[in-house]
């Protein structure tokens, strides 16, 4: 296997882009960048630190996280697994990127920044869905911002039908009878997952 080591080598496969293509990454939000934020449902926020490299799934209604200005956005946290890894993470180092992703839409919007939690209740009031606040407030300061291009969702047929198979459904019962050496438990925590996961907030 013939191991990449520099950065000369890497460019050697792939040439430096045109500074005309630099111009495109932003120390802000653009007006298309605002607006793909307030009508995007999901998002990928990758942190480092004490658990290593994580990458945490965020989702909501479209438009949950607020864009503040063109320099700082709010990204309200919900009930989740309870593991906090990424917020863990982003304690021990401010630094977060994100991947907001919109349906039906080929390009994404990525997002280099700092990144602090919140508990202030009045925020996290402001910020709630279906009636509860969330359960704290990640605060991102943006130093980069960029539209990645469609190429990737398009190879990938990502939003066309006519590529998709059957949905996967992943058995937490069985990852978890197979760690715990206790097969009898799979049905209970897949009977556990599925309620857990009826109750969206």
């Amino acid at each position: 296997m013939a191991q990449i080591l520099t950065h000369e080598a890497l460019r050697a496969l792939i040439p430096e882009p045109t500074p005309t293509a630099f111009a495109k990454i932003r120390d802000r939000l653009c007006d298309q960048g605002v607006a793909f934020i307030r009508q995007c449902p999901f998002l990928a926020l990758s942190t480092v630190g004490d658990w290593g490299l994580e990458v945490s799934s965020k989702g909501d209604h479209p438009g949950f996280v607020e864009v503040v200005n063109d320099h700082a956005l709010l990204i309200p946290e919900r009930k989740g697994n309870q593991f906090a890894l990424g917020l863990g993470n982003i304690l021990k180092d401010p630094r977060v990127g994100l991947m907001m992703v919109r349906p039906a839409t080929d390009e994404v919007l990525r997002i280099s920044g700092r990144a602090t939690l919140i508990g202030d209740p009045e925020l996290c009031q402001r910020l709630s869905a279906d009636g509860k606040p969330a359960v704290l407030i990640i605060r991102v300061e943006i130093d980069r911002a960029a539209f990645h291009c469609v190429r990737s969702a398009r190879r990938a047929g990502l939003w066309n039908p006519e590529t998709w198979d059957a949905p996967t459904r992943i058995s937490f019962g069985r990852i978890y009878a197979d760690a715990l050496q206790r097969p009898e438990v799979e049905k209970v925590f897949d009977d556990l997952t599925e309620e857990s996961n009826s109750k969206l907030y």
